[in-house]
Protein backbone atom coordinates (compact mmCIF):
# COMPACT_ATOMS: atom_id res chain seq x y z
CA UNK A 1 0.00 0.00 0.00
CA UNK A 2 1.06 3.69 0.41
CA UNK A 3 3.77 5.21 -1.54
CA UNK A 4 2.91 3.92 -5.42
CA UNK A 5 3.44 5.22 -9.10
CA UNK A 6 -0.22 5.90 -10.74
CA UNK A 7 0.40 3.09 -13.19
CA UNK A 8 0.27 0.53 -10.66
CA UNK A 9 -2.85 1.57 -9.77
CA UNK A 10 -4.40 2.52 -12.72
CA UNK A 11 -3.94 -1.26 -14.79
CA UNK A 12 -6.44 -2.92 -12.09
CA UNK A 13 -8.38 0.02 -12.13
CA UNK A 14 -8.55 -0.22 -16.29
CA UNK A 15 -8.99 -3.92 -16.32
CA UNK A 16 -12.13 -3.99 -13.73
CA UNK A 17 -13.62 -0.43 -15.27
CA UNK A 18 -13.33 1.69 -12.86
CA UNK A 19 -11.10 4.89 -12.53
CA UNK A 20 -8.73 6.40 -9.56
CA UNK A 21 -9.65 10.13 -8.77
CA UNK A 22 -6.85 12.17 -8.98
CA UNK A 23 -7.52 15.26 -7.25
CA UNK A 24 -5.68 18.72 -7.99
CA UNK A 25 -4.47 20.47 -4.39
CA UNK A 26 -3.17 23.76 -3.97
CA UNK A 27 -2.84 24.08 -0.25
CA UNK A 28 -2.34 21.21 2.59
CA UNK A 29 -5.62 21.30 3.87
CA UNK A 30 -6.70 19.87 0.30
CA UNK A 31 -4.36 17.28 0.59
CA UNK A 32 -4.93 15.85 4.02
CA UNK A 33 -8.69 15.74 2.97
CA UNK A 34 -7.82 13.56 0.06
CA UNK A 35 -6.31 11.26 1.84
CA UNK A 36 -8.91 10.58 4.46
CA UNK A 37 -11.60 10.60 2.17
CA UNK A 38 -10.03 7.74 0.10
CA UNK A 39 -9.02 6.26 3.46
CA UNK A 40 -12.31 5.72 4.78
CA UNK A 41 -13.65 4.61 1.30
CA UNK A 42 -10.89 2.55 1.16
CA UNK A 43 -10.12 3.70 -2.65
CA UNK A 44 -6.69 4.22 -4.33
CA UNK A 45 -5.66 7.70 -4.90
CA UNK A 46 -3.79 10.39 -7.05
CA UNK A 47 -2.90 13.91 -5.52
CA UNK A 48 -1.86 16.02 -8.24
CA UNK A 49 -0.02 19.32 -7.89
CA UNK A 50 0.37 21.92 -10.93
CA UNK A 51 3.26 23.61 -11.33
CA UNK A 52 2.22 26.55 -9.04
CA UNK A 53 1.90 25.27 -5.84
CA UNK A 54 5.22 23.07 -5.90
CA UNK A 55 7.06 25.89 -6.80
CA UNK A 56 4.56 28.13 -3.86
CA UNK A 57 5.28 25.25 -1.29
CA UNK A 58 8.55 23.60 -2.06
CA UNK A 59 8.11 20.52 -3.94
CA UNK A 60 10.27 19.11 -1.46
CA UNK A 61 7.78 20.29 0.93
CA UNK A 62 4.70 18.68 -0.45
CA UNK A 63 6.87 15.51 -1.10
CA UNK A 64 7.78 14.94 2.39
CA UNK A 65 4.08 15.60 4.11
CA UNK A 66 2.90 13.27 0.94
CA UNK A 67 5.22 10.47 2.44
CA UNK A 68 3.98 10.99 5.78
CA UNK A 69 0.77 10.88 4.81
CA UNK A 70 0.93 8.14 2.52
CA UNK A 71 2.85 5.89 4.97
CA UNK A 72 0.55 6.40 7.79
CA UNK A 73 -3.02 5.62 5.10
CA UNK A 74 -4.22 2.01 4.60
CA UNK A 75 -4.62 2.85 0.48
CA UNK A 76 -1.78 3.07 -2.34
CA UNK A 77 -1.70 7.06 -3.20
CA UNK A 78 0.66 8.44 -5.60
CA UNK A 79 1.68 12.05 -6.70
CA UNK A 80 1.00 13.04 -9.49
CA UNK A 81 2.78 16.73 -11.08
CA UNK A 82 0.16 17.48 -13.56
CA UNK A 83 0.53 19.73 -16.81
CA UNK A 84 4.13 20.63 -16.57
CA UNK A 85 5.68 22.11 -19.85
CA UNK A 86 9.14 22.02 -18.85
CA UNK A 87 11.57 19.16 -19.39
CA UNK A 88 13.77 20.28 -17.02
CA UNK A 89 11.17 20.60 -13.92
CA UNK A 90 10.20 17.27 -14.87
CA UNK A 91 13.01 15.96 -14.44
CA UNK A 92 13.54 17.93 -10.83
CA UNK A 93 10.71 16.59 -9.53
CA UNK A 94 11.18 13.29 -11.04
CA UNK A 95 14.11 13.20 -8.67
CA UNK A 96 12.38 15.40 -5.61
CA UNK A 97 9.86 12.01 -5.03
CA UNK A 98 6.79 12.73 -7.26
CA UNK A 99 5.82 9.35 -8.10
CA UNK A 100 3.91 10.15 -11.88
CA UNK A 101 5.03 12.50 -13.65
CA UNK A 102 3.18 14.15 -16.57
CA UNK A 103 4.95 16.29 -18.99
CA UNK A 104 2.25 17.90 -21.16
CA UNK A 105 3.74 18.87 -24.60
CA UNK A 106 0.74 19.03 -26.93
CA UNK A 107 0.95 22.59 -27.86
CA UNK A 108 4.47 21.45 -29.72
CA UNK A 109 4.13 19.71 -33.09
CA UNK A 110 3.75 15.94 -32.79
CA UNK A 111 7.42 14.56 -33.45
CA UNK A 112 8.71 17.74 -30.92
CA UNK A 113 5.74 15.83 -28.42
CA UNK A 114 7.20 12.90 -28.95
CA UNK A 115 10.55 14.26 -28.58
CA UNK A 116 9.73 15.90 -24.97
CA UNK A 117 7.90 13.34 -23.90
CA UNK A 118 10.47 10.42 -24.63
CA UNK A 119 12.80 12.61 -22.96
CA UNK A 120 10.98 12.72 -19.61
CA UNK A 121 9.63 9.06 -19.82
CA UNK A 122 13.18 7.86 -20.17
CA UNK A 123 14.84 10.27 -17.21
CA UNK A 124 12.26 9.55 -14.86
CA UNK A 125 12.28 5.50 -15.31
CA UNK A 126 15.74 5.49 -15.04
CA UNK A 127 15.26 8.19 -12.36
CA UNK A 128 13.41 5.17 -10.08
CA UNK A 129 9.99 3.36 -9.63
CA UNK A 130 8.03 6.97 -11.81
CA UNK A 131 5.65 6.46 -14.32
CA UNK A 132 4.86 9.42 -16.92
CA UNK A 133 1.97 10.62 -18.25
CA UNK A 134 1.61 12.44 -21.88
CA UNK A 135 -0.87 13.87 -23.75
CA UNK A 136 -1.83 14.40 -27.16
CA UNK A 137 -4.08 16.67 -29.00
CA UNK A 138 -5.24 20.10 -27.23
CA UNK A 139 -7.40 19.57 -23.83
CA UNK A 140 -9.47 22.81 -24.14
CA UNK A 141 -10.30 25.55 -21.49
CA UNK A 142 -14.05 25.80 -21.08
CA UNK A 143 -14.42 29.05 -23.44
CA UNK A 144 -13.11 27.31 -26.28
CA UNK A 145 -14.68 23.71 -25.07
CA UNK A 146 -17.36 23.44 -28.13
CA UNK A 147 -14.75 24.65 -30.99
CA UNK A 148 -11.84 21.89 -29.98
CA UNK A 149 -14.48 19.56 -29.60
CA UNK A 150 -15.92 19.96 -32.95
CA UNK A 151 -12.47 20.31 -34.71
CA UNK A 152 -10.91 16.47 -35.78
CA UNK A 153 -7.41 18.30 -36.22
CA UNK A 154 -7.68 19.38 -32.40
CA UNK A 155 -8.57 16.13 -31.26
CA UNK A 156 -6.15 12.90 -30.21
CA UNK A 157 -5.89 10.83 -33.57
CA UNK A 158 -5.94 6.88 -33.33
CA UNK A 159 -3.39 6.44 -35.92
CA UNK A 160 -1.08 8.66 -33.74
CA UNK A 161 -1.95 7.99 -30.31
CA UNK A 162 -0.30 4.40 -31.02
CA UNK A 163 2.37 5.92 -32.27
CA UNK A 164 2.87 8.54 -29.84
CA UNK A 165 2.25 5.96 -27.27
CA UNK A 166 5.09 3.30 -28.68
CA UNK A 167 7.64 5.96 -29.90
CA UNK A 168 7.60 8.00 -26.25
CA UNK A 169 7.60 5.09 -23.58
CA UNK A 170 5.04 6.21 -21.63
CA UNK A 171 3.32 4.63 -18.96
CA UNK A 172 -0.23 6.39 -19.03
CA UNK A 173 -2.12 8.59 -21.58
CA UNK A 174 -4.04 11.34 -22.09
CA UNK A 175 -6.10 11.85 -25.50
CA UNK A 176 -8.01 14.40 -26.48
CA UNK A 177 -11.42 13.54 -27.01
CA UNK A 178 -13.07 17.23 -26.37
CA UNK A 179 -13.05 17.33 -22.64
CA UNK A 180 -12.21 20.62 -21.01
CA UNK A 181 -10.57 22.13 -17.84
CA UNK A 182 -12.71 24.45 -15.68
CA UNK A 183 -16.68 24.45 -15.29
CA UNK A 184 -18.62 23.51 -18.50
CA UNK A 185 -20.97 25.95 -19.73
CA UNK A 186 -23.20 23.38 -21.48
CA UNK A 187 -25.16 20.57 -19.68
CA UNK A 188 -24.11 18.40 -22.50
CA UNK A 189 -20.47 18.89 -23.37
CA UNK A 190 -19.69 17.70 -26.81
CA UNK A 191 -17.55 14.48 -25.91
CA UNK A 192 -15.74 11.93 -28.32
CA UNK A 193 -16.74 8.79 -26.32
CA UNK A 194 -15.99 6.62 -29.49
CA UNK A 195 -12.89 8.31 -30.31
CA UNK A 196 -11.64 7.02 -26.61
CA UNK A 197 -12.71 3.90 -26.77
CA UNK A 198 -11.30 3.01 -30.46
CA UNK A 199 -7.54 4.36 -28.69
CA UNK A 200 -8.27 2.14 -25.40
CA UNK A 201 -9.31 -0.90 -27.49
CA UNK A 202 -5.92 -0.50 -30.11
CA UNK A 203 -3.70 0.40 -27.06
CA UNK A 204 -5.37 -2.42 -24.21
CA UNK A 205 -7.89 -4.54 -26.64
CA UNK A 206 -5.09 -7.40 -25.86
CA UNK A 207 -4.11 -6.63 -22.16
CA UNK A 208 -3.85 -2.96 -19.81
CA UNK A 209 -0.70 -1.79 -21.23
CA UNK A 210 -0.98 1.93 -21.23
CA UNK A 211 -3.95 3.21 -19.17
CA UNK A 212 -5.78 6.36 -20.44
CA UNK A 213 -6.42 9.27 -18.66
CA UNK A 214 -9.58 11.73 -18.64
CA UNK A 215 -9.04 15.52 -18.02
CA UNK A 216 -11.41 18.09 -17.22
CA UNK A 217 -13.64 16.36 -14.93
CA UNK A 218 -15.17 18.73 -13.21
CA UNK A 219 -18.70 19.16 -14.33
CA UNK A 220 -19.18 16.34 -16.61
CA UNK A 221 -22.87 14.53 -15.79
CA UNK A 222 -22.58 11.60 -14.08
CA UNK A 223 -23.74 9.75 -17.21
CA UNK A 224 -20.99 10.62 -19.30
CA UNK A 225 -18.37 9.24 -16.56
CA UNK A 226 -19.90 6.04 -16.56
CA UNK A 227 -19.82 6.36 -20.57
CA UNK A 228 -16.11 7.50 -20.06
CA UNK A 229 -15.24 4.24 -17.44
CA UNK A 230 -16.92 1.68 -20.16
CA UNK A 231 -14.39 3.50 -22.80
CA UNK A 232 -11.22 3.13 -20.82
CA UNK A 233 -10.98 5.84 -18.81
CA UNK A 234 -8.59 4.79 -15.62
CA UNK A 235 -7.91 8.21 -14.61
CA UNK A 236 -10.00 11.16 -13.85
CA UNK A 237 -8.56 14.58 -13.04
CA UNK A 238 -10.37 16.78 -10.83
CA UNK A 239 -9.46 20.86 -10.16
CA UNK A 240 -11.83 23.19 -10.34
CA UNK A 241 -14.52 21.62 -8.16
CA UNK A 242 -11.87 21.42 -5.44
CA UNK A 243 -10.63 25.22 -5.73
CA UNK A 244 -14.27 26.12 -5.97
CA UNK A 245 -14.48 24.25 -2.81
CA UNK A 246 -11.93 25.73 -1.29
CA UNK A 247 -12.86 29.20 -1.49
CA UNK A 248 -16.52 29.17 -1.09
CA UNK A 249 -16.37 27.17 2.11
CA UNK A 250 -13.84 29.59 3.17
CA UNK A 251 -15.90 32.59 2.43
CA UNK A 252 -18.71 31.17 3.81
CA UNK A 253 -17.33 30.36 6.78
CA UNK A 254 -15.64 34.26 7.71
CA UNK A 255 -18.60 35.55 6.85
CA UNK A 256 -20.41 33.54 9.20
CA UNK A 257 -18.24 33.46 11.75
CA UNK A 258 -16.92 37.71 11.39
CA UNK A 259 -16.14 37.75 15.36
CA UNK A 260 -14.01 34.47 15.21
CA UNK A 261 -10.65 34.81 13.96
CA UNK A 262 -10.21 31.17 14.19
CA UNK A 263 -8.19 29.99 11.68
CA UNK A 264 -7.89 26.14 12.54
CA UNK A 265 -11.88 26.09 12.44
CA UNK A 266 -11.62 27.39 8.73
CA UNK A 267 -9.59 24.82 7.86
CA UNK A 268 -11.71 22.63 9.46
CA UNK A 269 -14.54 23.64 7.65
CA UNK A 270 -13.32 23.70 4.39
CA UNK A 271 -11.72 19.91 4.99
CA UNK A 272 -14.87 18.67 6.01
CA UNK A 273 -16.16 19.94 2.69
CA UNK A 274 -13.28 18.88 0.68
CA UNK A 275 -13.63 15.42 1.81
CA UNK A 276 -17.42 15.17 1.11
CA UNK A 277 -16.72 16.09 -2.56
CA UNK A 278 -13.79 13.50 -2.81
CA UNK A 279 -16.22 11.06 -1.38
CA UNK A 280 -18.63 11.75 -3.93
CA UNK A 281 -16.49 11.52 -6.56
CA UNK A 282 -14.71 7.91 -5.54
CA UNK A 283 -18.01 6.75 -5.29
CA UNK A 284 -19.00 7.87 -8.97
CA UNK A 285 -15.67 6.57 -10.46
CA UNK A 286 -16.33 3.17 -8.50
CA UNK A 287 -13.13 2.96 -7.25
CA UNK A 288 -14.65 2.60 -3.37
CA UNK A 289 -13.36 -0.62 -1.41
CA UNK A 290 -10.32 -1.31 -4.15
CA UNK A 291 -7.76 -0.59 -2.14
Amino acid sequence: MSIVNAKEIMVKAAAEKYAVGAFNITSIVQMMAVVEAASAKKAPVIIQTSVKPSKFYGADVLVAIYRTLAEKAPIPICLHLDHCTDVDYCKRLADTGYTNIMIDASKQSFDENIRQTKEVADYSHAAGDISVEGELGTVSGVEDQIKVAEDEAQLANPDQAIEFVERTGIDIFAPAIGTAHGVYKTKNPKIDFERMAEINRRLNGGGIKVPLVVHGGTGLPEEYIKKLLAAGGAKFNVSTELKHTLINTELAYIQAHLDEFDPGKVDEATKQATIAVVSQWIDMLGSAGRA
